[in-house]
């Protein structure tokens, strides 16, 4: 069912103004991802015409845009790649782990967001693997899932990255699986320290190495001594790992993938109302307790689209990534290694022979098969239903 308010609404009502508006401020991957919005199931994509095998009853169905980035398309995207995943899911139980960037830190990431973010991954991934490789603290080779966000609940600037890991590992000789504790994985202080020290060592690294670009009020970061100045309060501060509970089973890890994997600045679901001059939208203030902590924001609708658009990702950017026994070419090994040492069956393979499940939804009127009748092109509207009308009058003489 359609949200009674979508981002798309507002994009189309106010986006050509703002382009108008901030003509040569905007990136081309920001101008692509509001078009995509904008024209996402509409005329502009073609689509296809669809007809009940049973009562007649018809509907037009457009085309997804497709974009990452659109709140729309993400929850068909969400499913495919979940059911990538769900062989992968081990018989364990598994930790989410957040890594959060200072806001200092945060400001330098801003303006320079595919070297800063690919940073976090590494920093933060490179972290995780040696702490947990260490004798002293778990002593195994883990496997980790991360995810990118930039965003807080009110869709300001707020990088972090999102782990999920199973609760234990392979020992370095690959002879037995190693079980964490069964509600505490590793020590966040000791990641915390160690993950401060790779990220700012690989930032100064980044500088010296001229790979940082700045802006406006942030241009004379540029000199490597104000830069070292405005990174110095950070340096002993206390960075944030957050270490939250292990997940209550298998199902519940899909779960929160699903919702978070494939997560967009501000869902349509959150969005409330939005006229000619502002949005209103619910979030969470995190500084409050219970009740209190669901508030709701206006925002002009200019400030709403800036927002939504700082966390427009980088061209070819890859925003979720997997580590250590998840990593791309080794996982399939890895994982079978794994179920052998824990005794457990690898989930059968699907037959790739049967038909894809249909899902399209139902017919509206009673509930039948709907199956595509024509199919529309670009821009172009689809020919009305037959008219019984027409079709079964009398020729008068």
């Amino acid at each position: 069912m359609r949200a009674s308010v979508e981002v798309a609404d507002v994009f189309r009502a106010a986006g050509p103004a703002y382009r108008a508006v901030y003509a040569g401020h905007l990136s081309l991957q920001q101008l692509k991802v509001m078009s995509a919005i904008e024209q996402c199931r509409t005329a502009a994509l073609g689509g296809h015409v669809e007809a009940c095998e049973d009562c007649g009853e018809w509907r037009i169905a457009y085309n997804s845009c497709r974009n990452r980035h659109c709140p729309k398309c993400q929850g068909a995207a969400a499913r495919t790649w979940l059911a990538e995943r769900e062989a992968d899911l081990l018989p364990v139980g598994y930790f989410h782990v957040v890594f959060t960037l200072p806001a200092k830190v945060a400001d330098i990431a801003f303006q320079n967001k595919a070297a800063v973010y690919d940073l976090l991954f590494k920093a933060a991934s490179e972290t995780m693997l040696t702490i947990a490789a260490d004798p002293k603290h778990l002593g195994a080779r883990i496997g980790i899932t991360a995810v990118l966000h930039t965003w807080g609940s009110a869709m300001t600037h707020h990088p972090h990255a999102h782990m999920i890991v199973p609760g234990g590992g392979i020992a370095p000789d690959g002879s037995r699986w190693i079980s964490s504790r069964p509600a505490f994985l590793l020590p966040v202080r000791v990641l915390g320290k160690l993950f401060r020290r790779l990220f700012l060592n690989r930032l100064i690294a980044l500088h010296d190495a001229e790979r940082l670009a700045f802006f406006g009020t942030m241009a004379h970061l540029a000199d490597r001594r104000a830069f070292l100045r405005h990174l110095a309060p950070v340096l002993k501060k206390r960075w944030v790992v957050y270490a939250k509970a292990p997940f209550a089973g298998p199902e519940a890890v899909l779960a929160y993938l699903s919702r978070y994997t494939h997560r967009v600045a501000i869902s349509n679901s959150r969005l409330i109302a939005f006229d000619k001059n502002s949005v209103t939208f619910r979030y969470k203030d995190y500084r409050r307790d219970g009740a209190d902590r669901q508030q709701v924001m206006v925002l002009t609708i200019d400030e709403f689209i800036r927002r939504f658009l700082l966390h427009v990702l980088p061209h070819g950017f890859h925003r979720i990534r997997h580590y250590g026994l998840l990593a791309g070419g080794s996982r399939k090994g890895s994982l079978a290694r794994v179920r052998e040492l824990l005794n457990v069956a690898a989930p059968s393979e699907n037959d790739t022979s049967e038909e894809p499940a249909d899902v399209r939804p139902p017919c509206p009127c009673c509930g039948g098969r709907m199956i595509v009748i024509e199919t529309i092109e670009r821009w172009r509207q689809p020919r009305g239903p037959p008219d019984a009308r027409t079709t079964h009058r009398e020729t008068v003489p």
